[in-house]
């Protein structure tokens, strides 16, 4: 009997021994190839991969707003080789504007790093009586405006709404299935403005389709460098970026969220990585797992405010 509990216990410590990783790691991205945040994960998997001594998958999951497959990483086995793309839409946004979610942020993942902030831009349509934020603030007072975004509940609605609140004038959400179909139509003059990323909207402010107001980042992005920020058009401290980042599920050993981050720095460290990033109009970031933490929370808390004040509610 004794040797029997030995073999079990021998067995256990082996398994536990378990060198990470031991199989292939999936990244789940909860939305549809081809958008900035799945980019953003493939961008890095191949290294990644190439680092850790096994393969990354990248594994689209889309439905709900993301909820679908950030639920799937929640439920997944707490050992490092199920991951999560997590966007700041899904991850601190959604759980205010849902009545109902499968899944609870704070509780149910471990944040690893965050991969990067995309910059977030007001267009307008030429027919915009402004050259700027600022200007347009200005006309906005007497005026009212409907912009366009990504979606009910997306980082860019609630960028529009914070703007709204801010400032007092009068903007009235369009909500679209997608920021492409957003741009399409300020192009096309159907809406006057869009909140977006600089990603998606670079190619037409450069080609005089679209004027670009100002950018709501820290600083100016690289990209578009005569756009001004929010903060120089007079808004104080009105910084909003849309994030993405690494997590894993609640749980996971603090070594095995330790090592997939130091992993994940160096590759975001490579030139080729920041370049190629620099095209998504991501800025990388890679800070250290309590640091990704302390900005979950503080976003949660920040949004909740927003948005219990704009009203926004998805059944």
């Amino acid at each position: 009997m004794r040797f029997l509990i030995l073999l079990i216990s021998l067995a256990a410590l082996g398994a536990f021994a378990q060198p990470f990783p031991s199989k292939p790691v999936r990244i789940i991205v909860p939305f549809s190839p081809g958008g900035v945040a799945d980019s953003s994960a493939r961008v890095i998997s191949e290294k990644l991969g190439a680092r850790l001594g096994q393969s990354v998958v990248v594994d689209n999951r889309p439905g709900a707003s993301g909820n679908i497959g950030t639920q799937q990483v929640a439920a997944s086995a707490p050992d490092g080789h199920t991951l999560l793309l997590g966007f700041d839409g899904t991850m601190v946004v959604n759980p205010h504007v849902y009545a109902k979610l499968p899944f609870e942020t704070l509780r149910d993942f471990a944040p690893v790093t965050k991969l990067g902030d995309a910059t977030l831009i007001l267009v307008a349509h030429p027919s915009v009586p402004a050259k700027d934020l600022r200007e347009f603030l200005q006309v906005a007072k007497s005026q009212n405006f409907s912009y366009g975004s990504a979606g009910t509940g997306s980082t860019p609605h609630l960028a529009g709404e914070l703007l709204a609140q801010r400032t007092g004038i009068a903007l009235t959400h369009v909500p679209y299935k997608g920021g492409g179909q957003a741009m399409g139509d300020v192009v096309g003059g159907q809406i006057p403005l869009v909140f977006t990323a600089v990603a998606t909207a670079q190619q037409f402010v450069r080609a005089g389709k679209l004027k670009g107001l100002g950018v709501s980042s820290a600083r100016r992005s690289a990209s578009l460098p005569d756009v001004p920020t929010f903060v120089e058009s007079g808004l104080e401290g009105f910084v909003v970026d849309s994030w993405v980042g690494i997590l894993a599920p609640a749980k996971t050993p603090r070594p095995v969220v330790e090592r997939l981050q130091k992993e994940i720095a160096a590759v975001l460290g490579e030139p080729e990585t920041r370049e190629r990033y620099a095209t998504l109009g991501i800025e990388p970031v890679a800070n250290s797992p309590d640091d990704f933490a302390a900005q979950i929370r503080a976003d949660l808390a920040r949004w909740e405010k927003v948005v219990r004040q704009a009203g926004i509610r998805i059944e």
